[in-house]
């Protein structure tokens, strides 16, 4: 299902651009699949195994390029649920007791079979999510093992940070469809280093790689019930979140589920991180590296096809550059491939799903309505599958929806500013305070746009960069706590009263 709104403005080349024409172009080179299989039917992973729902139940997971079915995946209902949660609570008491010396080699086994097995994994993520495979696998898998590697060194190091700090018991976890595995190492490895046992429920569109990932468990050893995926759809996601033996709920996605999660937990003694939505701006000054800035932008907005929670969607340009900075933005945005998310020459894949493309129409429509201007790649979209073109929007508003609103796909809106007073003001006027990013060749203005960002997270001449050891987080209806780092660490552990909160 191909489905775009029609541009008022089709980017094309323009004279005395560098063209090669039809004489170079670019040859498929679709990545080998014949290396793994993908089962029929899945199963949930309880006490170290793979079992049939007790629901009976089973719902199919398909490729977003094809939309064709590529698993039957169980559907986990209340009685499944409390099978998890009971299995991670009676793996509790020793998993907590094992030395950190020993949980961390779990933790570096599961991070080098993960390694082995990138490929396999990098074509699985990109198959059921839609991305790219130059992203899976360059991205998505070795952060995940990355995340792996950085916790498993501080499993015996906790008592440097938070002397007395002891573990919070279990945790139950619920995680987006934009970043499946890597989602599921973000939460499951800094859970295990700190000696928690864990309930994880994948989203119910983006479920392979969190199975596939059992799998390693199992080849690294882990004790049976300290790692338990649930899989099914809200309905099984709140029967988690809502189970009397959990002691901490970490969630990722939306900000209206965060806020339903938010509630369900109020009242009760379980810790809670919610790591929600994004509108992040990109703040350009004129003395900034142009060339550079147009790639950070292309990169933060176009990057898994604008599924990221902290995706750049909003440009600032200082108006001394605007035009100038527009008019080559637009012609490097013609230049992003579109296509085949298995072909190593794509760089914008599919968008994850039907309803997700949907959502992506309307609020682009309603931009178009409320009098700004389209500008679309002019690419060749598949027949099959859910796709959208690049899109840009200019002559925006601080009042559009689509300057107020979380699109989560490939869209980026564009807004002025004349000085660094106004740019804070207008990166600042939004309800979300995930990310930001600034572009000047001032270190000085940098520090000083900083501090006045309301962001968790703020890029200096870069985006969308991704270290374990940094933490990550938001503010006001980006949620809050924070992932990774040593920061990220103190969220899974019960730290005396009198120390720091980190």
């Amino acid at each position: 299902m191909v489905k775009n709104v029609e541009s008022r403005s089709t980017v094309k080349a323009s004279k005395g651009q560098l063209s090669f024409g039809k004489v170079w172009p670019y040859e498929k080179a679709p990545e080998s699949t014949d290396h793994f299989t993908i089962a029929d039917r899945y199963g949930l992973f309880i006490d170290g195994e793979f079992v049939a729902p007790k629901s009976k139940e089973y719902f199919a997971t398909s490729n977003p390029a094809t939309e064709q079915p590529l698993a039957e995946i169980a559907h986990a209902n209340d009685a499944d649920v409390a099978l998890a949660v009971q299995a991670a609570k009676r793996a509790a008491p020793a998993w907590r007791a094992l030395s950190g010396e020993d949980r961390a080699r779990y933790l570096y086994r599961i991070a080098r079979i993960l390694l082995e097995r990138s490929r396999e994994f990098a074509c699985l993520e990109t198959l059921d999510n839609g991305k790219p495979i130059r992203e899976t696998r360059d991205v998505d898998v070795p952060l995940a093992a990355q995340h792996f590697f950085y916790h498993a060194g501080w499993a015996d190091k906790l008592d440097l940070v938070y002397p007395g700090a002891t573990a919070l018991g279990v945790v139950g976890q619920v995680i987006p469809w934009n970043f499946p595995l890597l989602m599921a190492a973000w939460k499951i490895a800094p859970a295990l280093a700190t000696g928690n046992t864990v309930v994880l429920k994948p989203a119910e569109s983006s479920p392979l790689s969190a199975l596939r990932l059992c799998e390693v468990f199992q080849a690294a050893g882990l004790p049976r019930g300290v790692v338990n995926v649930i899989t099914g759809d809200g309905r099984t996601g709140a029967a988690l979140v809502q189970h009397k033996d959990l002691n901490k709920v970490a969630f990722t996605g939306s900000t209206e589920v965060g806020k339903q999660i938010q509630r369900s937990v109020a009242g009760r003694n379980v810790e809670l991180t919610l790591e929600l939505g994004g509108k992040a701006a990109h703040v350009v000054f004129e003395d900034a590296a142009m060339d550079q800035a147009i790639e950070g932008v292309v990169r933060g907005i176009f990057f898994n096809q604008g599924h990221v929670c902290c995706a750049g969607s909003r440009l600032l340009v200082q108006e001394s550059v605007h035009d100038l900075f527009v008019e080559k933005l637009l012609l490097r945005m013609q230049r992003i491939r579109v296509g085949d998310p298995m072909d190593k020459n794509t760089d914008m894949g599919a968008i994850h799903s039907k309803e997700q493309l949907t959502r992506i129409c309307e609020l682009v429509s309603a931009g178009e309505r409320e009098g700004a201007t389209l500008h679309q790649a002019d690419c060749q979209l598949p027949s099959k599958g859910y796709w959208f073109r690049p899109s840009v929007f200019t002559n925006v508003a601080l009042s559009h929806r689509i300057a107020r609103e979380e699109i989560f796909g490939p869209v980026l809106t564009v807004m002025t500013f004349r000085t660094p007073e106004e740019a804070v003001e207008k990166a600042n006027n939004t309800s979300y305070g995930l990310s930001a990013g600034i572009w000047t060749d001032k270190g000085a203005r940098i520090l000083w746009l900083a501090e006045r960002l309301r962001a968790g997270v703020v890029w200096n001449n870069t985006f969308n960069r991704f270290d374990p050891a940094a933490p990550f987080g938001g503010f006001q209806e980006s949620g809050f706590g924070r992932e990774g780092g040593r920061q990220g660490l103190r969220a899974y552990l019960k730290v005396p009263f009198a120390l720091s909160p980190g």
